[in-house]
C-alpha cells in the first residue's frame, strides 16, 4: 500500500508512470531517481488527469465493482463483502448532531449514494438523493439487565443483516447507549461502495463534522473537486485498446494451461 501511495505522489509531481516492479527493483531513493529520469526521456504514457464528467445517462461501474456486482449474483444474501466497523464512544455524545454528521457524509460522497440496477443484465450506477439520509437506528440498554447478552445480539444483526444492490442504501450505522456517557457506535457498508483506506477518511471527516455540528457550526470540510463516477470515466478511458489488450493478453499467456479445478484438502 506505501509502495502505491509513491507511485501516486510520483504521477502528481513529475507526471511519469512508473510499476510496482520498478520500486520493488529500485530498493533506494538514488536508484529509484535515475529511473525517473529515464523514464523521463520515453514515452511512458503517464495517465491524463480525472476531470468531472456529466451524471446524465446510465453511469457504469468501476472494474472492481463489476467483480463485487457479479459475485453479489451468485449469492445475493451475501455477507462476505460488508465492512463494518465498531466505535466505543465515552463522554457526552449528541445522538442529534452525530446522525446529521452522518447524513452529511451521505450526502457528501456520491459512492455512498450508489445503487447497482441492471438493463438486461448489463449493472449501471444510479446515484440516491443527497437528501435521502442513510438508515439509523438506536437502541438505548441503559439499565438493562442482561445488557451483555442484548448487545451480542445487535451486534451480530447489524453485521450479517445483507444489503439489496439495487434498493439501498449501502451503508447503515446504529448508535447503543450503554450507560451514561458509554455508547457504541456501528457503522457497516457494502464493499462495492467502499474501503479500509476509505473507512479512515470517513472517520476523520466524520469527526470534523461531528466537532462542528455538535456547536452549531457550518459544514467545515471543504467541496470536492471529482467524485467516484469522475474516477470510473477516467478509468474506463484509461485501460481501453491497445492497453486493456496487451493487459488482457499477458494474463492469458500466463494462465494458460492453468488446470481448470484445483484439488485441495478442505478438512
Amino acid at each position: 500500500l506505501l509502495a502505491v501511495r509513491l507511485l501516486s505522489r510520483v504521477i502528481q509531481l513529475f507526471n511519469i508512470q512508473l510499476s510496482l516492479a520498478n520500486v520493488f527493483a529500485q530498493p533506494t531513493l538514488s536508484q529509484l531517481a535515475q529511473t525517473l529520469v529515464v523514464q523521463r526521456t520515453h514515452d511512458n504514457r503517464a495517465p491524463s488527469p480525472i476531470l468531472p464528467v456529466t451524471r446524465s445517462g446510465l453511469l457504469p461501474l468501476s472494474f472492481a465493482q463489476q467483480r463485487l456486482w457479479f459475485l453479489s449474483q451468485l449469492d445475493r444474501d451475501s455477507t462476505t463483502y460488508h465492512i463494518s466497523l465498531a466505535l466505543r464512544l465515552h463522554g457526552t455524545v449528541d445522538s442529534t448532531a452525530l446522525r446529521s454528521s452522518l447524513d452529511r457524509l451521505f450526502a457528501r460522497h456520491e459512492s455512498l449514494r450508489s445503487v447497482f440496477k441492471a438493463v438486461d443484465g448489463v449493472p449501471y450506477v444510479e446515484l440516491l438523493p443527497e437528501e435521502s439520509g442513510l438508515p439509523w437506528i438506536e437502541h438505548d440498554l441503559h439499565g438493562v439487565f442482561n445488557q451483555q447478552e442484548t448487545l451480542e445480539l445487535i451486534i451480530p444483526e447489524e453485521v450479517h443483516t445483507p444489503f439489496d444492490l439495487a434498493k439501498g442504501p449501502l451503508i447503515r450505522a446504529r448508535l447503543v447507549c450503554l450507560e451514561e456517557q458509554q455508547y457504541i457506535l456501528l457503522l457497516t457498508q457494502h464493499h462495492i461502495i467502499s474501503d479500509g483506506w476509505s473507512m479512515g477518511i470517513l472517520v476523520q471527516e466524520l469527526g470534523s463534522l461531528y466537532g462542528a455540528f455538535s456547536q452549531n457550526r457550518p459544514d467545515p470540510l471543504p467541496s470536492l473537486s471529482i467524485q467516484y463516477p469522475d474516477y470510473v470515466a477516467w478509468q474506463h478511458q484509461w485501460l481501453a485498446g491497445e492497453r486493456l489488450q496487451s493487459q488482457a493478453d499477458y494474463w492469458r499467456h500466463t494462465l494458460a494451461g492453468a488446470p481448470v479445478l484445483l484439488e485441495l484438502p478442505t478438512d
